[in-house]
């Protein structure tokens, strides 16, 4: 199976992410070409430069002649101040810049043939107005599917961050034209790679804290945290924002599965810059394209094959609640899956075999929060081969607002589709409509395409 690994050591954003691509073989001509055709006033430059010793692609967007520049630069204009020192600055972030904090800057006048300005220039683009210029963009439908899903990633972690609505949502921090920029040629250049599927390590988010829109918050930023739940994450020794929330949104989308790098021949291997060079840590985003070497693979099985780890502990005297918030817990540290299964133990006592797998990297620290949040004594673990179909995400547009389908695919066709429950969930709840029907209404409208 022909995969692309995402090495995420110094975190992820959308420039590096396409920067990574560039290096890895996407011809630049096919960015250019996206960009002139979504007509929103951007253009692109790329440079070759190194970070710490490791040589990369750096990729910057200019919109209406105007370079992004980074948070504290931002900061430092906004408080009136025309150069601040890092250290002056209440924080200092990395990956993310500018076009991720401004409100009004996001919502700049339209020039003929360019992005139409908002209706309200003090909340920014409303979603429906996103996904409607994409759909509008010459691109491939399976692109578009991508660019729409990311998009609708963040809304969704910007609605809950903010509790509203995903129709409300205007996206001030991440709906300006370099950010549009930054998602459709993500989704267009993860298709010009041409691999069955993208595998993410564990991403390092940084540490210390940084300055959003709504004040100064502690790394991950909300909406990134948000965005990252149940993806494995851990804070590294640089103190600055590593991963911003158009990052996390594209390895969220695209990532089938997330641990470390598969059995693999690498035939390309490219390099995504960051803004910042730290000494002794190179800031980049590395990609690996090549197959996958494993027997299953090579017999002609349309699985992929992973490592996991599987931790088991028997319980029977434990208040069922405790069970409930620790599954909750193993889920947000990032394991893959948290079952129970009913057992009867010694002195016929009714317990509960409580079973997680998860990727290897995370087995310390699961094993760590069995014993610290369960009353077991011992935990029984094993490594173990997972098998797992390529899926990737459809949408659909309900009466009620858009469904994410899971599409799974076996030997290039498609085996098995069913629609995203939260998304459905949330409908059924906002517009008071049985959730069953919902669900019944984005299968009949996910058919109807797939067989019109």
């Amino acid at each position: 199976m022909r995969v692309a690994y995402l090495d995420c050591f110094s975190g992820i954003s959308g420039d590096m992410f396409l920067g990574a691509l560039l290096d890895g073989g996407v011809p630049f001509e096919l960015f250019e070409k996206t960009v002139a055709d979504l007509k929103v006033g951007a253009r692109l430059e790329r440079s070759r430069v190194e970070r710490a010793g490791i040589a990369a692609v750096k990729l910057d967007v200019f919109v209406n002649g105007e370079k992004d520049m980074p948070r504290e630069e931002f900061w430092a204009q906004r408080s009136g101040q025309s150069s601040v020192a890092s250290s002056q600055l209440p924080v200092a972030g990395d990956q993310s810049t500018a076009r991720e904090l401004r409100d009004e800057s996001h919502c700049r006048a339209g020039q003929t043939g360019q992005w139409p300005p908002a209706t309200d220039h003090s909340l920014g683009r409303s979603l429906s107005e996103i996904l409607k210029a994409i759909s509008g963009a010459p691109i491939s439908e399976r692109a578009q599917q991508i660019a729409n899903e990311i998009f609708l990633a963040l809304a969704t972690a910007e609605a809950r961050v903010h509790n509203t609505g995903m129709d409300d949502i205007h996206f001030h921090e991440v709906g300006a034209a370099d950010a549009i920029v930054d998602v459709v040629c993500a989704a267009v250049g993860a298709e010009a790679v041409g691999v069955e599927q993208f595998i993410s390590s564990p991403l390092n988010v940084g540490s210390g804290t940084v300055a959003c829109a709504h004040g100064v918050m502690p790394v991950p930023a909300p909406v990134t945290l948000e965005l990252l739940k149940g993806i494995p994450i851990y804070s590294g020794d640089i103190a600055k924002e590593l991963v911003t929330p158009t990052g996390a949104a594209i390895v969220k989308v695209l990532a089938a599965s997330f641990g470390p790098r598969p059995l693999m021949t690498a035939e390309t291997i490219g390099y995504g810059a960051g803004t910042r060079d730290f000494p002794g840590h190179a800031n980049v985003l590395r990609v690996s394209i090549g197959e996958t070497q494993t027997a299953h693979a090579n017999a002609g099985s349309p699985a992929a094959e992973e490592d996991i780890a599987i931790l088991e502990a028997n319980l029977d005297d434990l208040n069922p609640q405790l069970i409930g918030y620790i599954v909750e817990q193993a889920l947000a540290e990032g394991a893959l899956d948290v079952f129970t299964t009913p057992v009867q133990m010694k002195k016929n006592r009714p317990g509960t075999v409580l079973t997680i797998l998860a990727p290897p990297g995370l087995e310390d620290r699961l094993l760590a929060l069995l014993f610290r949040e369960s009353s077991t004594l011992g935990v029984r673990t094993r490594h173990e081969k997972r098998y797992t179909l390529p899926r990737h995400h459809e949408v659909v547009a309900t009466a009620w607002g858009e469904v994410r389908m899971k599409v799974a695919n076996l030997n290039g066709t498609v085996s098995q589709y069913a629609p995203e429950y939260e998304d459905c969930r949330r409908i059924a709840a906002e517009h008071h409509v049985a959730l069953k029907h919902v669900m019944q209404e984005a299968i009949r409208l996910y058919l109807e395409r797939r067989n019109g």
